[in-house]
């Protein structure tokens, strides 16, 4: 019986056999690799992956989509979590030893900023991941400061990875086709991230991104002195667009220095 998409669960399964090509050379799966897709969905890319590891995991939320899966596939080559990818804990999978985890997923746009967050908090046992993620929000994510696209979302990840876009995929490759073109993003967590404390951190760009056509002085006033921004190396005239991670990074050290 065919599948519907449900817009709630944000379904739109990839079906192109090119672009699984292309996504799967990108991951490059190892066989003993300890690897974890989040939203299977038909099992597409579970399928392609399969070819090339010993054995994966999935994380579903929808039921029916979970037992279509456990009907495919062999439960001693797939172990599927059926729950939700905000709600699950990555940590807790098990990793062969000298190895870290392998993320990859198409996911829905509908939450992928609170789930890019929510694989934040596992980035020290990741060793990668490879997103699906509407193109817009990937521009977001490596955007540099100075443009338009450089906000909180942008500042945030790369504090905690190195990231590049890889493809853009177009709303053909889909059933249902999204509104949308989607992209390929690689997400390696960085060796030594610069060191802060990640809740001030986030207050502070969260501040200063909340009204992005003030100068950061006005921006973050309240927060921070004028002199306390030209402390951190900022000239407080700039907009918050223009001020790069390690300017963040000090400011947030400002206020509550690394221990």
């Amino acid at each position: 019986m065919k599948h519907i998409a449900r817009k709630r669960f944000g379904q739109n399964f990839l079906h192109d056999k090119y672009v699984l090509d292309d996504i799967t050379a990108a991951i490059a799966p190892q066989p003993d690799d300890s690897l974890v897709e989040i939203g299977p969905g038909l099992g597409a890319m579970t399928e392609q992956l399969l070819k090339r590891l010993d054995k994966m995991h999935v994380v579903e939320l929808d039921r029916d989509l979970v037992a279509r899966l456990e009907k495919t596939f062999n439960p001693a080559k797939l172990t599927i979590h059926a729950g939700d990818a905000l709600q699950f804990d990555f940590g807790a999978l098990p990793v062969a030893e000298g190895k870290k985890l392998r993320v990859v997923g198409n996911l829905p746009y509908n939450i992928s900023s609170p789930l890019l967050f929510h694989l934040a908090d596992f980035a020290a046992q990741v060793q990668d991941q490879h997103f699906m993620l509407q193109k817009e929000v990937v521009e977001r994510m490596v955007a540099e400061p100075g443009s338009k696209a450089y906000g909180r979302l942008s500042v945030m990840l790369q504090w905690r990875y190195d990231m590049s876009l890889l493809f853009i995929v177009p709303p053909t490759a889909f059933d249902p086709p999204p509104k949308v073109e989607s992209a390929i993003v690689r997400m390696v967590p960085v060796a030594q991230r610069l060191a802060c404390d990640q809740a001030t951190l986030e207050a502070v760009v969260m501040k200063a991104f909340s009204q992005r056509r003030k100068v950061i002085r006005n921006c973050l006033a309240g927060m921070f002195t004028e002199a306390q921004i030209a402390a951190a190396g900022i000239d407080p005239t700039l907009r918050p667009e223009t001020v790069g991670l390690a300017q963040y990074v000090a400011l947030a050290n400002l206020l509550q220095p690394p221990v």
